[in-house]
């Protein structure tokens, strides 16, 4: 069980991440320089009634995941993202797991590309961090959805368009991701059972698996219908940082044009959105 050493933990370390560096907006009225509750609940994806309990030891037995998304909210090095997994009573993850730790070199990258749509996954295209207006472009995404290939292959309908031939290369490249990352960490337990709800519940996903059908993501251009500011067709990069796993995706629109101008208007309707949200549920 974790222990109340946890919660201390989270609370004084949250007092150092000032909302800039988090690329969050900055209101009156604070008491102390650091994130308030609802701040880090946001960035991690949990409730603020979960991190209030936790930082109060209420709340005993947080998962992994809650504990990685917390780290990274938090940005903590490696050391501390250790000490805080044993904090948390739990065991940090094995060299045959899929990494989900992002780097502070990353974070800090990531923190500067505040006018930019930036989100990381991991090898298994499970989107480990999104800043503002990637979640303004994209939406929000919880829980399974977080998964782009089970998004893809057993999720709702998303903003962007596909032709057919667009979409078949997709899943040929993301079925093609899952296997390597399957063999490179096959001691991946979520991995495993993503692959196995895949199989069962999609036969697209299970005919390209079992062909062993081969492709890769590449950069391209995408058309993203978004419910306020319309249609914007944007340049879509796909970065790997080496020695990570870790998959940084961007997008840009080319300057001058009525798509620039669009993301700008996203931009503040965002950080609106953004300033007048105080929490939201996904785990617990």
């Amino acid at each position: 069980m974790a222990t109340t050493g946890f919660g201390h933990t989270v609370r004084r370390w949250r007092d150092r991440v000032s909302p800039e560096a988090a690329g969050l907006p900055v209101g009156g009225g604070r008491r102390a320089p650091g994130l308030r509750r609802e701040e880090l609940a946001m960035l991690a994806g949990i409730s603020v009634d979960y991190v209030t309990r936790l930082e109060q030891g209420r709340a005993t037995n947080p998962s992994e995941q809650v504990v990685e998304a917390l780290g990274r909210a938090l940005r903590v090095s490696a050391s501390e993202r250790e000490h805080l997994f044993h904090l948390a009573g739990l065991v940090p993850p094995g060299r045959g797991t899929v990494p989900a730790f992002i780097t502070p070199s990353v974070q800090r990258m990531l923190d500067r590309l505040t006018g930019t749509p930036v989100a990381v996954s991991d090898a298994a295209w499970t989107l480990l961090l999104a800043n503002p207006l990637y979640t303004a472009l994209m939406g929000e995404r919880h829980g399974a959805e977080r998964n782009a290939v089970w998004r893809n292959f057993l999720g709702p309908a998303g903003r962007v368009r596909h032709s057919p031939e667009s979409l078949r290369a997709l899943e040929t490249a993301q079925v093609s991701d899952l296997r390597a990352a399957a063999s490179r960490y096959p001691q991946d337990q979520r991995l495993r059972r993503l692959i196995a709800e895949l199989r069962a519940n999609s036969v697209r996903f299970a005919e390209l698996w079992d062909s062993g059908a081969v492709g890769q993501a590449e950069a391209s251009r995408k058309t993203i219908d978004h419910p306020e500011v319309g249609a914007l067709t944007l340049d879509c990069d796909i970065l790997d940082v080496a020695g990570t796993c870790l998959r940084i995706i961007i997008y840009t629109a080319e300057p001058g044009t009525q798509d620039a101008e669009r993301l700008a208007l996203l931009g503040v309707i965002g950080t609106q959105a953004l300033a007048g949200q105080q929490s939201r549920a996904q785990w617990p």
